[in-house]
């Protein structure tokens, strides 16, 4: 949680290792036939095949059932090799020259998707408390930690169960209730500790009673395989693991949940995609709609959290113990064999640079299989997800994927304004419990006394921030299941929107909603679409006004990057430094004094249209209240790369336009001419009070985000940017307005909600 999850990710994404395969067989050349035995270990994957135990910098062939060579590769210094990009066949082998003889090894077989493993893969593998190690279909064995309630032993079961799915540090073995709640007392070696960003299922669910399977990625920690970020290999580990999990004695009912936060949130997604029989249900947390959009926001790189998460994701698939993670070194180093065999195909883990070259823009090849929206479509079991609108991490768009859940009639969204670590807020894990006991454990909700007893202290140590009393959990007194089930669904309406979290009266920045309202769908159906023209003098205006254009010269360097100056965001009041537009580096454009509540819920755009000096600019788009007192708070902001301005039709609204962002549509801005863009602004939620104003802002990318920064090529502040406005050109923002919707609560205090800081307000230089 702490290192979030992201994402961007885009770049293990990709594709091959080296690789040339042909797929006419009548073309390819014939391999020497075998007259010797390897002793090499072998298996396929899916899409792939994989080598262990030949010589280091050997050359090796794989031929096909046909005795044809379909790949060459050479061997890294452990003696292993992965050849990627394969069709789905048996009978490959792996052959080398030595002398006069061709060695070979035994055939293998090149999975695809639609492969069930036999049954017997899951009942053959007893699973006790403690480190674990579990095969998947293809040979390659996964680490994964059983961590029941305290107190408990497997004789006290059956338990309800959860699996938690991570490529973080997950898997260690150590106990983090322990750490946490007695700092100083644990005699747990650190490095033994599981990942706090893993502690949904290394913490909160054993103490709400359930027992707990924290699942390790393949190529990380002391799982065996390359690491390739939602590769298909890796989500079909999830299916895997989530059926030899939910066959052992000890498991209630032989079905479990996935649970999870960051990481351990979107891999739910894409492993309930697949539909494995012992899947329950699942409760993804502070997740993605998909990879790029936290990637490449608009098409530009993420150089800050997207680029340092990445980093460390390879970092962590380096293998042990000379890299990696901490406890995969520690048990290496003190002698676990399997640990250590499983290093072996690290090595052949792609490179961030050749990763990152692949990624820069939404080739569906390489995107789609680890989009989570594109998985969301075939989730058939019941989903409870939430996230924020801030969140720093992940980022704010993910609620576009609750459209893909459409035809699942058992899915209920929480949205609350705040950062990646709101979504573990008492009023949404309060729901979340009842969500699991109903669904996963398939029993009548319980009050959690552990947790009210720990919940405040938790909240301190895992976000610094107070929280509000652990709401009262609902449906106890139900006399059965069934009934228990019937009333969450009657009182959750699909979609429910957290507004005013940190304006409450435990003071700013305590994790506490200031109200709520629930909606059918997202977005909500009742939404009005009201424009706000831009105008001369930086107006804002729901008539259009005159023709006219303004224009600014963008430069990032003239504002910090980002608006964090130290410290965690999650914290109450974070040190902020959200740096004015001042000047000509930037455009303002401000509504009159409002004369009665604007409630706005949903994602929004900036209609603009502009004229480029340069062939291609990067531009922001934030929108922000300004107060009576002077004070402006932060809403949401957006970014587009001017060249992939491209919408794709069939998904873009007009409250929501949807770039491409494909090579193969990108196109320069037209020298000297207005061109319409379509900035997709992060979606938001809030009540823009009587006598307060709307305000959007237009400059280059960055500063208003904490840990979001951007990789834009304006950095000298000379491309100069026309904004036209007016009858033939109108520029407008775009706001999803909700009627009648009324906040239960006072105007919160600036600063005081939970991601969204504030600043004084300073006029643009063209007066908005």
């Amino acid at each position: 949680m702490r290192r979030g999850l992201l994402l961007v990710t885009m770049a293990t994404i990709c594709a091959s290792l080296l690789v040339s395969c042909s797929s006419k067989t009548s073309n390819l050349p014939d391999a020497p036939a075998i007259n010797a035995t390897s002793t090499m270990k072998v298996g396929g994957s899916i899409d792939s095949a994989w080598e262990t135990g030949a010589a280091p910098n050997s050359k090796l062939i794989l031929a096909n059932s046909s005795g044809q060579i379909v790949a060459r590769g050479t061997t890294d210094r452990f003696g292993s090799l992965i050849i990627r990009n394969l069709p789905p066949k048996s009978g490959y082998t792996f052959r080398y020259i030595s002398g006069k003889k061709v060695f070979g090894s035994k055939s293998l077989t090149v999975l695809s998707t639609s492969y069930v493993p036999p049954t017997s893969l899951y009942t053959s593998q007893p699973m006790h408390v403690g480190l674990n190690y579990i095969k998947m279909r293809d040979g390659i064995y996964l680490a994964a930690t059983v961590r029941l309630p305290p107190g408990k032993t497997l004789a006290d079961g059956p338990f309800p169960t959860v699996i938690e799915y991570s490529g973080y540090q997950t898997a260690a073995p150590g106990n983090l209730i322990n750490a946490l709640l007695n700092p100083g007392k644990s005699h747990t070696p650190s490095a033994l500790l599981p990942d706090t960003a893993t502690a949904v299922g290394s913490i909160i669910a054993p103490l709400l009673g359930f027992a707990s399977v924290s699942l390790q990625m393949r190529g990380t920690g002391c799982s065996g395989g390359a690491f390739d970020l939602f590769g298909l290999s890796t989500i079909y580990d999830g299916y895997d693991a989530v059926e030899t999990v939910a066959h052992q004695s000890w498991v209630k009912n032989h079905k479990v949940g996935l649970v999870g936060i960051s990481f351990s949130g979107i891999s739910q997604l894409s492993v309930a995609g697949t539909r494995p029989p012992g899947l329950a249900a699942i409760a993804p947390l502070s997740t993605t709609n998909d990879l790029y959009a936290t990637g490449y926001p608009g098409g530009i790189f993420n150089s800050g959290f997207a680029a340092s998460w990445i980093a460390a994701r390879f970092a962590d698939a380096q293998p042990a113990p000379q890299g990696g993670q901490a406890y995969a070194k520690y048990l290496v180093t003190h002698g676990d064999k399997q640990c250590t065999a499983d290093q072996l195909l690290r090595l052949q883990t792609q490179s961030v640079e050749s990763a990152l070259a692949e990624a820069k823009y939404r080739n569906p090849s390489l995107y789609q299989q680890r989009s989570p929206q594109y998985w969301a479509a075939k989730v058939k079991v019941p989903v409870f997800i939430a996230g924020a609108f801030q969140d720093e991490q992940t980022g704010g768009q993910w609620p576009d994927m609750l459209p893909a859940f459409k035809n699942n009639p058992d899915v209920w969204a929480t949205i609350t304004n705040g950062t990646h670590a709101d979504s573990l807020g008492p009023a949404i894990l309060a729901r979340w419990l009842e969500f699991l006991d109903i669904f996963v454990a398939k029993q009548v909700p319980k009050e959690p006394g552990i947790v009210r007893l720990f919940g405040n202290q938790l909240y301190q140590r895992l976000v610094g921030a107070p929280a509000e009393p652990f709401p009262a959990v609902k449906y106890t007194n139900a006399k059965t299941v069934a009934q228990a089930r019937a009333e969450f669904i009657k009182d959750n309406p699909r979609v429910t929107i957290l507004f005013d979290n940190g304006g409450g009266s435990l003071g700013p920045g305590a994790l506490q909603p200031g109200w709520q309202a629930g909606f059918s769908q997202w977005p909500p159906k009742r939404t009005k679409v009201t424009y706000e023209y831009l105008g001369p003098n930086g107006t804002l205006s729901t008539l259009k006004p005159h023709s006219g254009s303004v224009s600014f010269y963008p430069n990032p360097k003239a504002r910090p990057s980002t608006d964090l100056v130290s410290g965690s965001v999650w914290q109450a009041l974070p040190k902020y430094d959200w740096t004015p537009i001042t000047g000509n580096i930037g455009l303002g454009f401000i509504s009159p004094v409002l004369k009665k509540d604007i409630t706005v819920a949903g994602p929004c755009a900036l209609d603009v249209w502009v004229k480029s000096s340069a062939a291609n600019t990067d531009l922001q788009a934030t929108v922000s209240e300004v107060r009576p007192d002077g004070q402006e708070m932060f809403m949401n902001s957006g970014t587009l790369r001017a060249s992939l301005r491209y919408l794709d039709k069939s998904k873009s609204t007009i409250l929501n336009p949807v770039p491409t962002y494909e090579k193969r549509t990108q196109s320069p801005m037209p020298k000297g001419k207005f061109v319409e863009l379509q900035i997709p602004i992060t979606p938001f939620a809030y009540t823009f009070r009587a006598g307060s104003r709307i305000r959007v802002t237009i400059e280059a990318p960055g500063g208003d985000r904490p840990i979001w920064e951007y990789l834009t090529f304006q950095t000298n502040g000379k491309v100069k940017d026309s904004v036209g406005y007016g009858s033939i050109m109108p520029s407008a923002l775009v706001l999803p307005v909700i009627p009648s919707l009324e906040p239960t609560d006072p105007q919160p205090a600036c600063p005081s909600l939970r991601g969204q800081p504030c600043r004084n307000y300073i006029p643009a230089g063209n007066g908005g």
